[in-house]
């Protein structure tokens, strides 16, 4: 007889059901590859290989047709079977910083990067192709004491999405998307510049190399270098002794032919800043992934994509930022000293305005405030790849609540204040600065179009929308977003009086393995209480340490759950959550705080269910009599080291497929010998392992043995004896791989290892 949630497993996926039962009705001659059909490559081909010889055949005649078929299809498509190993052209690397060491992965034909905590590197380690990702699993926890389940099926998929296994992989919605969408590369490339003002070409790397080579290498030695760095701060004082003869001003009357010899000048300055970002990385043997245009605060920009440097030192890092106003220090110290030695010069009064505008893009390039080549530089200093957007969602996430409610504020936290502060009114001053730079290089052609009459005056006004296209979209951005949050209070208040997000609301939480014992007219009477929010990108739900109040199941959107260190204030990512999943319900069972924080990724939507209506639920023993021991049962299962690192949802799995044991002192659990068929771990008492007569270890309550069992029915290798009383927890073979299969099921691929991948300057 099926339960209830064999039901709903079998009912997900409409292709995989399709599949099986398209496989359960086919005879076993017909399929291709058998009695000289044609065979079919891939797993197709693999289903139709006879193996063992007659040994094989003859059990495939015991057996009915469609039930080997899919017991073959099944054994083909096990994720948890896979051997998982990194390809072979990929880099890794450790770094070592004050804020905490991390390891940076490199997929170089792609020029992808990830970073990972050092937990997740030694994941990564034992993906060699020698073991299984269910052996991953079990060796870590003979190391660790505990099984990581979605930690281990999200970084492999993780790894995979990004092209990091040997194994390729093709992203089959994108694949199917563009097969019934075609679009062109221009049409792609027009939406993204309507959408962002970015153009992005192919990567110079050739041309860079070629330039490196054929001469500015000379830049790196020593005494070159130390010449062009006097020039560039003789250049400056130049510029001030010209500055207080006030031979020149900035102001006055600009011609069109002078906007436009400006315009030249500052497209040259930008070329060579950008190849001197180029300049370094290639020479530190890194490469350039793409360069492109972009409309930046409303003044023109080239830029290069230099996301290879996160595998260079912090110090490399540091270098590769500062090259790019380096060389504008240099150009404009040259520019200085000519106009110090020839003050008469035909062009004087265009190059004293081209140089004036350079130092104070300079300024504003190393002020380290806008994320330009100043925060690169401060953060690679302080070890801080994500400092910038940290301060801005403290400002708009837990500034507020912590003056509310009169919290002390940490150092670091006083920090990412005035640092958010700062580069929010920093931004406004880029704005405006923006705007004097377009006045300065087009003032006089501009008044010049006006006066043409009205086809200039409406080129104009194009050219207006599109240098304001930054400011243009922040207000657009700013109206989304007080329409999404009068939609979200809209949606709110129609929840109360609507009946089918209330549905909605039961079939998700009937979904959840803690409910399966719960009557439908009970899950009736919870979801009548259920409660809608939204949340937006960067939004926190819950809050580490907080007293736990309600529990959330997951509408829409992703979350992640991360843990923040108290003193640092660093945050590791333990796990991202999406459609189904819910999280925080054994905290409110318990009463206890939250142990880790959640926040929304993008937009999200969830149900919310307070304590009260939970604890309601609970007091009411007469109409759910299993739900509360299945409640403490989970519980319990918490408390045991092995399954500290496990979901509510897989531990109730775990109470479906393993079982509590009790022996009695000096019983035998484990004979040397026997098969190994399952896994223990100690609730209570005392276990001798013994190795023929000779005692080897006692362990105690929280340690576990058996482990071989979850990967093969060998023999036991030691003998387990009750010293004490015992009490511990079973797990099958078919329980433990049920639970692999199911953790690849729900895997939510984790943001956080893709943060630091791209850089650009």
């Amino acid at each position: 007889m099926l339960t209830r949630r064999d039901a709903q497993r079998a009912g997900k996926g409409p292709v995989y059901g399709a599949l099986r039962t398209r496989l359960e009705q086919t005879p076993l001659a017909e399929i291709p590859g058998r009695n000289g059909a044609t065979s079919w490559p891939g797993i197709w081909g693999r289903l139709g290989v006879k193996r063992r010889g007659a040994r094989t055949r003859q059990a495939a005649r015991k057996t009915p047709a469609r039930k080997n078929i899919w017991r073959a299809l099944a054994g083909n498509i096990d994720p948890a079977k896979v051997r998982p190993r990194l390809a072979p052209d990929i880099e890794i690397k450790n770094f070592h910083v004050r804020t905490g060491d991390y390891v940076m992965l490199c997929n170089p034909r792609d020029l992808i990067h990830f970073r990972f905590d050092p937990g997740d590197a030694e994941l990564i380690a034992l993906m060699d192709g020698t073991r299984s990702v269910e052996e991953i699993v079990l060796e870590r926890l003979e190391e660790s004491g505990e099984i990581e389940l979605s930690g281990v099926a999200d970084l492999v998929l993780t790894l995979y999405e990004g092209n990091f296994l040997d194994r390729p992989y093709v992203d089959v919605d994108k694949a199917v998307e563009a097969g019934m969408h075609p679009t062109s590369a221009a049409r792609q490339k027009a939406r993204r510049f309507a959408r962002t003002l970015t153009i992005e070409f192919g990567s110079p790397q050739r041309l860079v190399k070629r330039m490196y080579e054929g001469g500015l290498k000379i830049l790196f030695k020593p005494a070159v270098n130390a010449l062009v760095g006097a020039i560039s701060l003789a250049g400056f004082v130049a510029f001030l002794i010209v500055v207080h003869r006030k031979t020149f001003s900035i102001g006055g009357s600009s011609l069109a032919a002078e906007g436009l010899i400006l315009l030249s000048l500052n497209y040259f300055l930008t070329f060579a800043h950008e190849i001197g970002h180029a300049m370094v990385i290639v020479r530190h043997g890194r490469r350039v992934k793409s360069a492109g245009f972009q409309i930046y605060f409303g003044s023109p920009a080239w830029f290069v994509d230099s996301s290879d440097a996160l595998m260079m030192e912090p110090k490399l890092r540091v270098a590769s930022s500062f090259a790019g106003p380096y060389a504008d220090m240099f150009l404009a110290g040259v520019g200085s000293l000519i106009l110090l030695t020839w003050p008469g010069v035909a062009v004087g009064h265009v190059m004293y305005k081209f140089i004036a505008l350079n130092y104070f893009l300079i300024f504003l390039n190393l002020i380290p405030l806008l994320e330009l080549d100043g925060y690169f530089i401060l953060s690679d200093a302080l070890g801080m790849p994500d400092l910038r957007p940290r301060s801005l969602s403290f400002i708009r996430n837990d500034l507020f609540r912590k003056v509310r409610a009169r919290e002390h504020f940490h150092t670091n936290e006083v920090g990412l204040l005035l640092y958010g502060i700062f580069g929010v009114l920093f931004s406004l001053l880029a704005l405006y600065s923006g705007g004097l730079y377009w006045k300065e290089l087009f003032g006089g052609f501009v008044s010049s179009m006006w006066r043409a009459g009205l086809p200039t005056r409406i080129l104009l006004l194009i050219l207006a929308l599109f240098v304001g296209g930054p400011l243009i979209r922040g207000v657009i951005n700013l109206i989304r977003f007080i329409a999404r949050k009068i939609r979200a209070t809209w949606r709110a208040l129609r929840f109360r009086f609507e009946t089918s997000w209330r549905v909605e609301a039961a079939e998700l939480i009937d979904a959840l393995p803690i409910f399966d014992d719960v009557p439908e007219d009970a899950l009736s009477e919870l979801a009548g209480r259920v409660k809608l929010r939204a949340f937006t990108p960067g939004q926190v739900v819950v809050r580490q340490g907080e007293r736990a109040e309600a529990f959330y199941v997951v509408r829409t959107g992703r979350l992640e759950v991360y843990e923040t260190h108290p003193e640092t204030l660093k945050e590791t990512i333990l796990r991202v959550l999406g459609h189904g999943e819910a999280f925080g319900e054994l905290a409110v069972v318990q009463a206890s705080v939250r142990s880790a924080s959640v926040r929304s990724i993008e937009d999200a939507e969830v149900f919310e269910i307070d304590r009260s209506t939970f604890q309601r639920l609970l007091a009411d023993m007469v109409e759910v009599p299993e739900f509360a021991p299945t409640v403490q049962q989970i519980m319990e299962l918490r408390e045991l080291r092995a399954f500290r690192h496990l979901e509510p949802d897989e531990l109730a799995e775990l109470l479906e497929y393993g079982e509590w044991v009790q022996y009695s002192p000096g019983e035998t659990i484990v004979k040397e010998g026997d098969p190994a068929d399952a896994f223990y771990t100690i609730g209570s008492g005392q276990v001798d392992v013994l190795k023929g007569r000779k005692l080897l270890q006692t362990l105690a309550p929280g340690a576990h043995f058996g482990e071989l069992g979850l990967l093969t029915r060998g023999k036991r290798t030691a003998t387990c004896r009750a010293r004490t009383p015992v009490r511990a927890y079973s797990l099958t073979k078919a329980g433990f791989d049920r639970l692999m299969r199911d953790s690849f099921k729900k895997g939510t691929l984790n943001p956080a290892a893709a943060a630091d991948r791209t850089r650009q300057h």
